[in-house]
């Protein structure tokens, strides 16, 4: 009995030993859990800082990768509009060297005609007949080939955007008053584009 008693007393001095005067253990004491939560609290906000830092960081690399993808898309399309625009400025070149080119032909073409027509009337021998025609039926297909195309113009209403008036003629019927009496001169269009009016005479 004396002997348990005594072992009670080892064990009840060795937990007294760490324990202040109190009784409470120092570090479950309500200092030492302050500074603990302080000390817990410093790192949280060190750690909140550190997120901000990083939220800060991607937010700003965002911005950057935004405006560098919008300057980009801006550069494409820059870069579209101008190959756009230098491969029509080509075309508008080569159109407007092709369209000097067959202008340069046409006087060449009613020279052709005349000579048909004067041929038709006159004594010469049918070869030279045939060689003449042969030779503007040849032309007139080549420049057919690159869009050249005749105006129609006899016998329809006097159109200013195709026909140009050189002279007026009286007729007596009600039906071709308006209309184009004679053709002086073929007018023709390049693809669709009037390179050369004709020239006519209206009936009034």
């Amino acid at each position: 009995m004396v002997q348990e008693n005594n072992e009670e007393k080892k064990v009840k001095e060795e937990t007294l030993e760490g324990t202040p005067e109190n009784g409470t253990r120092e570090k479950d004491s309500p200092k030492e859990l302050k500074k603990e939560m302080k000390k817990e609290e410093k790192e949280l906000r060190k750690e909140k800082g550190k997120i901000e830092d990083l939220e800060k960081q991607v937010k700003e690399l965002s911005d950057k990768v935004a405006k560098e993808k919008d300057d980009y898309l801006r550069l494409m399309a820059e870069f579209d509009n101008f190959r756009r625009r230098s491969s029509q400025e080509k075309l508008d070149l080569v159109s407007v060297a092709s369209e000097d080119t067959i202008k340069g032909l046409l006087p060449i073409l009613d020279d052709c005609e005349r000579a048909i027509s004067a041929l038709k009337d006159s004594a010469d021998s049918a070869a030279a007949k045939e060689g003449t025609e042969l030779i503007y039926n040849k032309l007139l297909a080549y420049l057919k080939s690159k869009g050249l195309a005749a105006i129609e113009a006899r016998g329809l209403d006097f159109d200013t955007d195709v026909h140009e008036a050189v002279a007026q003629f009286p007729v007596q019927e009600e039906d071709k008053k308006g209309k184009v009496y004679d053709v002086v001169q073929t007018g023709y269009t390049l693809n669709g584009k009037v390179i050369r009016f004709a020239k006519v005479v209206v009936g009034i």
